[in-house]
This record gives structure tokens, sequence and C-alpha cells, in this order.
């Protein structure tokens, strides 16, 4: 590599650690959400019951961004507590799942840009979990906002239309509409217009920085996690979250029953949700 290309490469790693630090500097600020969902300790003896009863109900479930890191981490469990009697797949690409636990896995290709044409993917399910999203620097900021927000949001509207009651957004902290910065703006503005399109339940989780091996290289996140890395642990717990514990929170909430119509789960709620050590299996 040049010299003047190594210093822009250099310059580019650098900016894009910047942007990082100050995002995370951002969700180190407090939040106003509410109420929060951890569960109390009837509730937690209660889960494998609970998770039982629902398995019973027979529902089927559709996952958007089953190929990020969240979403990966969502199917393997949503498979290992069996609590659905039909998974299916969303996405731009066919996923290669080799595995015999997958092999009843439907997939669903979609073109994100012609939604409507593809309105039959979001057909007769009963519960929707969506993580799509990308990042402003893989995309571009018109790229970014067409992804969390617009694909999103569509996506949302099919499944209302195609008969999901229950649909579950994986949003930030600190997400706010009126933000000055792009990313929560954009996570923001896409939670209230989630909201218009009443569901009868709707569940959006904000959760912090989240704690993963990527399988994708972004040079910002991990130092965003070795800045959290070195913060005290109860610290770092109140801002950051390992994917797993937010997998496990949104598992755990969609066996609840509830009649809100509206929960927000902020980090706090979410580590409470799905401590690592809650017997989860069946």
């Amino acid at each position: 590599m040049s010299r003047p290309a190594a210093l822009s490469a250099a310059a580019a790693a650098a900016a894009a650690g910047v942007a990082a630090l100050v995002a995370a500097l951002l969700l180190l600020q407090p939040e106003d959400v509410g109420p929060g969902a951890s569960l109390s300790m009837a509730e937690t003896e209660a889960l494998p019951k609970l998770r039982e009863d629902f398995r019973m109900q027979n529902k089927s479930v559709f996952i958007l961004g089953a190929s990020g890191e969240t979403g990966r981490v969502l199917l393997k469990e949503i498979l290992e507590q069996g609590l659905f009697s039909k998974v299916t797949l969303i996405g731009r690409r066919k996923l290669t799942l080799d595995e015999e636990a997958y092999k009843n896995v439907n997939q669903e290709v979609v073109d994100f840009e012609k939604l409507d044409d593809y309105a039959s993917a979001f057909q007769g399910h009963d519960v929707g979990f969506c993580c799509l999203g990308t990042t402003r620097k893989k995309a571009g900021a018109d790229g970014f906002v067409r992804v969390d927000r617009d694909y999103v949001l569509k996506s949302a509207e099919l499944a209302k239309s195609g008969g999901c009651k229950h649909f579950n957004l994986l949003s930030s902290k600190g997400a706010d509409k009126s933000s000055n910065f792009l990313y929560l703006q954009v996570k923001g503005e896409v939670e209230a217009r989630v909201e218009e399109l009443k569901f009868d339940r709707y569940s959006i989780f904000r959760p912090g920085v989240l704690l993963c091996d990527r399988q994708e290289s972004r040079p910002g996140e991990w130092l965003v996690r070795k800045f959290f890395g070195s913060l005290p642990e109860s610290w770092a717990s109140g801002h950051s979250v390992p994917v797993i514990t937010v997998v496990r929170a949104m598992l755990n909430n969609v066996v609840r029953p509830s009649d809100a119509k509206k929960e927000l789960l902020d980090n706090k709620a979410i580590h409470d949700l799905g401590k690592e050590d809650d017997p989860l299996k069946p």
C-alpha cells in the first residue's frame, strides 16, 4: 500500500473510532423510558411453565435480519427453545444453514427495494422480530436511513397487514427522533412510526453497546467494546449488554402474557429479563 493510501486508511479508521466513541458517550446519557420490564421472582420461577404454555399455542414467527449478529443468535435460541411451530427468515439472500437443527426453517428471499411485490412473505405470522440494521460507514448516510428506517417501516406495514399480532423491534439506547445524532434520530423515528401501525403488542428493545464477536470487521465497534471493557463492571453493564442477553430478554418477554400495547425495554430491563443464568431450555 502506498504511503498516501496508508495515511488515508489510518485517517478513516481514526474517524470511525472517534465517531464510535462519540456514540458511546451519547449512550452514557440517562434516558427516561418509563417503568422497566424485569421479571419478578415468581415470574422467573414460572418461566418454564410460560414457555410450555406458549409452545402449545403453535405460533409462527418471522425474523428480519437473521444474517446479523443478533438475528443469528436469536434464530439459534428460538430453535433450541422450540417456542414456535413455524420459523421463517425474511432476507435479501438465502442463508446457508447446514445443521440438522435448521432443517425446518423456512426462508423467504425478498428485494427490500420492492417489498410490496413480496407481501406474501409476511402473511400468516403471529410474531415478528426485526433485527435489521446497517451502519453509516458501510452504507453511507442515505443507505443507513433506507435500511434502518424505510426497510424496517415497510416490513412492519406488511407484517401488520399480514396478520402479525406482536412486533418486536431491536432499537438502541438513546433512540430519540429529535436527536442531532443521525443514528439515534433514525432509531427514534422508526420506533414512533411503527407504533402508529397499532400492533396488538409492540415491544421495543433499546440495548446499549452490543457485546459480541462480530464476524464483520468494524474497527469503530471494536474500539467501543475496548472502551467499555476498561470501565468498572457496574458501569459497563449499565451501558452495554451481551447479544445473548438481548436475545433471551426478547424470548422471555414474548412468552409472558401482556395487555400492554407498547413495551419499552431499556438496557437495565434487558439485563434483568435476559439474565444468562436463567434456565431457558425446555
